[in-house]
């Protein structure tokens, strides 16, 4: 399977299909930034925006705020769990 996003948070940097975005050191840009593709993506259905932009911003804002890293790191655990082949099923 392959990987489209891949996120460092020591090396502070996010890949987006091959392409690597350098995330701003100061937290409250990280927190503008992240909150700007959030809304920004929400108005995804105006020409030059688009709705990917909400789970970049997600991404973005998992760094610094604890409930957002929360989701994203069992929504990792719930995908990694789902490429295990074999095993046994829940019923």
């Amino acid at each position: 399977m392959e990987r489209h996003f891949s996120y460092h948070p020591a090396r502070g940097e996010i890949i987006v299909f091959g392409r690597t975005f350098a995330l701003p050191k100061a937290r409250s840009a990280r927190l503008a930034t992240g909150t700007g593709l959030v809304i920004g993506g929400c108005l995804g259905f105006l020409p030059v925006l688009g709705f990917w932009m909400i789970p970049l911003g997600l991404l973005v804002l998992s760094q610094d705020v604890p409930r957002i890293r929360r989701m994203r790191r069992n929504f990792v655990l719930r995908m990694k769990g789902r490429g295990k082949k074999g095993g046994t099923s829940r019923r």
